[in-house]
């Protein structure tokens, strides 16, 4: 039987594939650049990042390569200008290859195996976490009696979703309705119900094949349950997923594009509102000008960072747990606050969002491209915003206070309900509310939602300078979570590697982690953001053949759970 399942499943997704591969299309653009997306889009770290979209400055290289670009062109044909010359075309020709990987591993094959693999364990699990979300919500800040674990299952909850909510829920929703339409935000929200399930089944699998050592220390997620649950024959697949999740965690989507994502918003609003004409006091370095803001902004998140990291993961749940609630919340109700003041355009939105889901051509002339393009963008930035099926989130599942892994998986699934159902689609209506997408203003990225809330909180005094500071603060909040919860998830991933007693090894690699921070306002070089995207990506391949074979595993679980919790052998 088993075998059986694993054959229709894999003959599922290997169709998926195929149908991709058959259609006569063009490389599809990059899903996880959400670094080089943010840069460009919240506005400059270094000069480099003033480039249009697209352009081959803002695409290949940074100011610096700029210059050296055109030192080379003018100075004499000598070996050195030679030298330079080969340089810098090696550095576009590799930075070229890099973004193409990353567009075919962000492209639709695994887009389409993210989303079937959570139609499956929708199917397979009978609807679960639809059926159970108040349960959930209540096992979310009850902790379990005598269950063994580092963290309350809330802890565990919040760590996750320090490092799921992050730039993606402001600029990654702005992106997909900009290039979608509207009705991108209808697919986003497929995406997260499905994406539940597969949530559900990363944190039931967690819990179940998890290692707790002697002086209670844990250590679970993909990488465990596929060794272990797959057997020692999969081992290798386990090793391949925690080299990934090591590289992409330390290599920019952790550190430099979050750093990033900070520095820039701040220096957006120093720009916007308090020098009025743009001119900010900055430096040179390495060819390059930066402001002051971003100098001491990057130094002071770096300290904080530090003071967190160091203090392994009950310092970063601690903070987490406070943290992830009052941004989360705080952004909410702002959002809220903005719909509550354009209440009479509500209905006509929500209706827009669905008609255009199915016709965008109708709704925006044409620009936004067809319905394959609203599926694609939408489903994209919700699996790219809530993680589903790319395996990091169990990572600290695992950690939970609970014997139950059924339980745990409740509460796990509850991360893409709070991120994406709740949070991007917030966002989201607070776009098309304002018609801040609409593709006549010629806007991009976070210019899209700072143009969505100046003009939705029109009716505040100030409002120009109100809507701005506020994503500014959301986005240094969003970034500064995503950089703990990251830390996290790649050192567990590096632990796995070296083993849990090489406690200098994972020491160092914390130490290294706050040097990257420090630093990554300054790395302006886009084959850095292009290699930890697609390292991203390639999380999710080891993981999906896991959870796809292992799903008789989880529906066994479930079933003994809700048997135990129904003739009364367990607590509810």
């Amino acid at each position: 039987m088993k075998i059986r399942f694993a054959t229709f499943a894999a003959a599922a997704l290997l169709a998926v594939v195929s149908a991709y591969s058959s259609a006569q299309s063009p490389a599809p653009a990059s899903i996880g650049a959400a670094s080089a997306e943010v840069v460009s889009a919240t506005g400059s770290t270094g000069a480099a990042n003033a480039a249009e979209p697209g352009s081959a400055e803002a695409k290949h290289g940074s100011s610096a390569l700029a210059v050296i670009a055109a030192e080379v062109e003018a100075a004499p044909d000598t070996s050195v200008a030679k030298t330079q010359e080969a340089s810098s075309d090696w550095l576009e020709t590799f930075t070229a290859w890099v973004d193409k990987v990353d567009g075919y591993v962000w492209g639709v094959p695994l887009i389409g195996a993210i989303l079937v693999t959570g139609i499956l364990l929708t199917c397979i699990l009978r609807f679960v976490h639809l059926l159970n979300l108040k349960r959930a919500m209540k096992y979310m800040f009850t902790t379990e009696q005598d269950g063994s674990g580092e963290v309350s299952s809330f802890g565990a909850l919040c760590t996750a979703l320090s490092a799921t909510i992050g730039t993606g829920n402001i600029v990654g929703v702005a992106t997909a309705i900009g290039t979608g339409g509207p009705g991108a935000l209808f697919w986003m929200e497929v995406a997260a119900f499905f994406g539940m399930a597969t949530k559900y089944a990363e944190g039931t699998l967690a819990v179940k094949y998890r290692e707790v050592g002697p002086d209670g220390r844990v250590l679970g997620g993909p990488f465990y349950y596929i060794e272990k649950g797959l057997g020692r024959n999969w081992k290798w697949l386990a090793v391949l997923f925690a080299v990934f999740g090591t590289v992409a965690g330390i290599m920019g989507i952790g550190t430099i594009t979050q750093i990033q994502g900070i520095t820039s918003a701040s220096d957006r609003f120093f720009k916007l509102c308090v020098y009025k004409d743009g001119a900010v006091p900055g430096f040179d370095l390495f060819g390059a000008h930066y402001s002051w803001v971003i100098a001491i902004t990057g130094l002071v998140v770096s300290v904080c960072v530090a003071l967190v990291v160091i203090g392994g993961l009950k310092r970063i749940a601690s903070v987490s747990t406070v943290v992830v609630p009052f941004m989360a919340v705080f952004y909410v109700i702002i959002c809220a606050f903005l719909l509550l003041g354009n209440l009479s355009k509500v209905t006509a939105a929500l209706e827009l969002v669905v008609r255009a889901a199915f016709n965008p051509r109708a709704f925006a002339g044409g620009v936004t491209g067809t319905i394959f393009i609203a599926m694609q963008k939408g489903i994209a930035r919700g699996i790219f915003s809530n993680e589903a099926g790319l395996g990091s989130a169990p990572i600290a599942a695992a950690a939970a206070k609970t014997n139950e892994p059924v339980r745990q998986g409740l509460v796990c699934m509850t991360g893409t309900f709070f991120d994406t159902i709740i949070i991007c689609t917030m966002t989201g209506l607070a776009i098309v509310v304002t018609g801040a997408w609409q593709p006549e203003l010629g806007l991009k990225g976070v210019d899209i939602t700072i143009e969505a809330f100046s003009k939705g909180l029109s009716f505040l005094p100030h409002s120009d300078v109100i809507g701005p500071l506020f994503l500014s603060v959301a986005l240094a909040f969003f970034a500064f979570t995503t950089i703990l919860g990251w830390d996290y998830y790649s050192e567990k991933c590096l632990e796995y590697l070296v083993g849990p007693r090489r406690r200098s090894i994972v020491m160092i690699y914390r130490l290294l982690y706050v040097l990257v921070v420090f630093v990554g306002p300054y790395l302006t070089v886009s084959v850095v953001w292009g290699v930890a995207d697609t390292f991203n990506g390639l999380m999710a391949f080891p993981n999906l053949v896991a959870l796809i074979l292992l799903a008789p595993t989880v529906g066994r679980l479930t079933r003994d759970y809700f048997r135990r919790l129904k003739v009364g052998e367990i607590e509810d």
